[in-house]
């Protein structure tokens, strides 16, 4: 497996270009609200720059369709049974979630049942500690979408981006990203926020979009902490429009969603999706 690696001197100018741009950039409230839901004109317009549908549909009340479109339906427990993913799939079609998001032992067997629905089958990779090597990356993410999946959540070297190591880390991206391009599949870098300076925050969300992945990530939800607003908002600025932010791991309620959204959040990773569209409104046909 040949990875494409950008050339270190760019990597770091980037880099550095992004620690600066985002040092200069608007923070996610306005000074009139603390709370990072609430409205204002400033407030509003900040939003409206990242993508006014993100805020549009959540000010008034949500249908069951549009919430459930944002989040991806997740189960990863390494206790989870036959019957578990089961449930979660019939559940993902009644409701209409943009995915099932599953270890990759259980993604055949959720292409199989989702067979026929718009939901789509996603899965991780290097999952949960992101310590693997690339190459083995490579062959877990081809392997995943042999067996159905749509869209892959990769987690970064973490241990590597600490080291200041950003070639390494840029490659780990590209071995997941390059063959999610080449079949069409959604690719997703999980940063694990919690264990990083902002700096280093920063320096994964440049290096994901270097390497030309489609979404980052702010957790695993195994890790010491889950996504925060202020991760989201600072992710939404370093990757601007042309990326996808998953907010993911700690999001319980409809509230937490909203906050979510409003910081620049396209997708949020929850296991109690049917918890939040349920609080959206009421239920609509499924599949």
């Amino acid at each position: 497996m040949e990875a494409r690696s950008v050339d270190l001197a760019r990597l770091i100018a980037i880099v550095a270009e992004e620690v600066m741009a985002a040092s200069r950039r608007p923070a996610a409230t306005c000074a009139c609200h603390a709370v990072a839901d609430e409205c204002c004109p400033t407030r509003l317009q900040t939003v409206v720059d990242a993508g006014a549908a993100r805020l549009g549909f959540l000010a008034a009340p949500a249908s069951i369709g549009r919430v459930a479109s944002l989040i991806d339906h997740t189960l990863l427990k390494p206790d989870a049974t036959r019957q578990d993913i089961e449930t979660l799939c019939r559940e993902a079609a009644e409701h209409g979630f943009a995915t099932v998001c599953v270890n990759p032992v259980w993604v055949a067997t959720c292409a199989a049942h989702l067979r026929g629905t718009p939901v789509k089958v996603g899965s991780v990779v290097g999952f949960p500690l992101g310590a693997t090597v690339a190459a083995v990356k490579h062959f877990e993410t081809h392997r995943v979408i042999y067996d159905g999946a749509r869209e892959v959540d990769m987690v970064i070297n973490i241990g590597a981006l600490k080291s200041g190591d950003l070639r390494t880390v840029e490659r780990d991206i590209e071995a997941v990203a390059e063959p999610c391009r080449a079949a069409g599949v959604v690719s997703k870098v999980i940063i694990e926020a919690a264990f990083l300076t902002e700096d280093e925050k920063i320096s994964a969300c440049s290096l994901a979009k270097a390497a030309g992945a489609d979404f980052v990530k702010t957790s695993t939800g195994f890790g010491p902490g889950g996504a925060t607003v202020a991760d989201v908002a600072l992710m939404r600025r370093v990757v601007g429009d042309g990326m996808g932010v998953k907010a993911a791991g700690g999001v319980r309620d409809l509230e937490g969603l909203k906050a979510m959204v409003a910081a620049g959040a396209s997708r949020v990773g929850a296991s109690a999706g049917v918890r939040i569209v349920q609080q959206s409104g009421p239920a609509t046909s499924g599949y």
